[in-house]
């Protein structure tokens, strides 16, 4: 029987993330994954900017993730319209430039315009290099957990083998199985229908602009569905929408069929079309009740399966798989106790039940009117606001007193209150620029005002007691506040000091000088971490 820290299964955005991340950390981990490799299809597009800033600790990570997406366009637009020739689109994004010019002061991060394809393969390669175990062509069997740790059977074309696992991370899809020997039910509005996703070849200049992913939700007499084209996956995409309880199947979609709704589609009736590939997705809105069971975490479509509409599902995935990776490395490596395990189900479920429900609510605004009964309103005012300003509220946060408990910050640049993601300020470093959010990531950073080195001073004390990874830095020491917005922004005096959590959140804040700040500081950190 083998043994291992954490097993994972499913070698998706989550899965794939968490590995990384883990073995960056040195906490050995076993990856499983029932395919072959990772996913030829395109999938998810892009990578929100939350979560290249989680994915950023590893090394290269972003230098990788840009290169492929300079080589594959300058810009989005997504439009409702009948088919690419549609003289009256309705645009949804015309020009993302400007939607997403705010980012540029909001965080240091470049924007990823990438199919997950590509994405998934770079995250394999460096989980690979890092030294995470990951085993394709591996099927997990059977799984039961006791008090003390998980046993697991997998399946490989040479038979059956044990593992033996502390913790383990579900990342196994939308179907989960794992999620069902779990008895973890589930809500929401459950299967919405099935996609039949078309990747082609065609030559579809005048069509659609040079160096510009295009997505058009069709609408017309035929058929509903989307094109997508400019991903740089080496093909055009199209999804159908089918429905089985009308009797529709994949067999429906020959060769010949599938030619004539890509000319339906683009509005061209001669289009000389080579079809490369075909798959089935289920849509669906599907939530989890809870993301832990003892020690076995949901994470990705096996928490929350949620349209596509929004482009904000494989992010959210990405960020799970993120998240779980550095709340287990504290509890691994004894920086906090078992009982912290449970701030991932308080802070990760309700963004992932509100991100569901905002694709959810952009699916109904992008059907036919006849098909828009019963899907909700739209829970999220400015979407982009919710890119960098989701908040969590758990005991791994000390909330200032009045928290108005908010799920999203209502400006586009966060401000740094606890349960926020800790604002992007440029600092100087000895003579470079640096971003604050290039200080967050290897564990806990304190960051003290002019005059607030007994803040310093204190983290170094208390790190060494709790045996936590805690690192200083003083704002008028080694980085200077150039621009003389750090204090506005974090919400502090030039005595006072922030903690940040290794996700980059804020766990707590002193606006002022504390008489005892060693003792304070110990307080806080003992109160998150559930450390003895």
């Amino acid at each position: 029987m083998e043994r291992v820290p954490v097993l994972i299964v499913g070698a998706g955005y989550a899965g794939l993330s968490a590995a990384a991340l883990l073995a960056l950390r040195d906490v050995p981990v076993i990856l499983v994954e029932r395919h072959a490799t990772t996913s030829i299809q395109p999938k998810a597009f892009g990578v929100n900017p939350r979560a290249m800033e989680l994915l950023r600790p590893l090394p290269g990570i972003e230098k990788a993730f840009s290169e492929i997406s300079a080589g594959i366009s300058d810009g989005m637009r997504i439009a409702i319209a009948s088919s690419l020739k549609d003289p009256n689109p309705h645009m949804i994004i015309s020009d993302e430039a400007e939607d997403f010019s705010f980012l540029a002061d909001a965080t240091p991060v470049a924007q990823i315009g990438a199919p997950q394809a590509d994405i998934e393969r770079v995250l394999r390669t460096k989980a690979e290099e890092l030294g995470a175990d990951l085993r394709f062509s591996t099927e997990l069997v059977s799984l039961e957990q006791d008090p003390d740790g998980v046993t697991a059977v997998v399946r490989t074309a040479e038979g059956e083998s044990t593992i033996r696992a502390d913790y383990v991370v579900a990342a196994d899809g939308y179907r989960s199985p794992i999620r069902s020997w779990l008895g973890i039910p589930t809500s929401g509005k459950g299967d919405l229908g099935r996609i039949r996703s078309i990747l082609f070849d065609a030559d579809l200049s005048g069509l659609v602009r040079d160096r510009e992913v295009t997505l058009w939700y069709l609408q017309n007499e035929h058929f509903s569905g989307a094109i997508i084209t400019g991903t740089g996956v080496g093909a055009h995409g199209m999804g159908v929408n089918f429905d089985p309880a009308k009797g529709e199947s994949e067999a429906d979609f020959t060769e010949e069929r599938c030619t004539e709704l890509i000319r339906i589609g683009t509005g061209t009736p001669d289009l000389e079309v080579k079809i490369k590939d075909q798959a089935t997705f289920v849509m669906a809105h599907n939530l989890a009740d809870r993301y832990r069971e003892g020690r076995v975490f949901l994470a990705g479509d096996s928490a929350h399966t949620m349209p596509p509409t929004g482009g904000q599902g494989g992010s959210t995935a990405l960020q799970d798989g993120c998240d779980i990776a550095w709340r287990l490395w504290l509890v691994i490596s004894g920086q906090a106790g078992p009982e912290f395990l449970d701030t991932y189900d308080a802070e990760r479920r309700p963004l992932g039940k509100l991100t569901a429900d905002a694709q959810l609510a952009n699916l109904g605004e992008r059907m036919p009117p006849a098909q828009r009964a019963d899907y909700p309103e739209q829970p999220i005012a400015d979407p982009f606001s919710a890119l960098l300003g989701l908040r969590y509220h758990s005991s791994a946060i000390i909330e200032d007193a009045g928290d108005d408990g908010s799920l999203i910050e209502p400006e586009r640049l966060p401000v740094g209150r606890p349960g926020s993601r800790a604002p992007h300020v440029v600092l100087d470093w000895d003579g470079s620029a640096i971003s604050t959010i290039d200080l967050f990531g290897a564990g806990f950073v304190l960051l003290a005002g002019p005059d607030g080195r007994e803040w310093a001073t204190a983290a170094r004390t208390v790190s060494a007691r709790l045996g936590v990874r805690l690192t200083p830095h003083r704002l008028g020491g080694e980085l200077r506040d150039v621009q003389g917005t750090w204090a506005a922004r974090y919400g502090v005096t030039s005595g006072g000091a922030v903690l940040v959590r290794p996700d980059g959140y804020m766990a707590w804040r002193s606006p002022a000088q504390d008489p005892d700040a060693a003792r304070t500081l110990d307080r806080v950190l003992r109160t998150i971490l559930h450390h003895s």
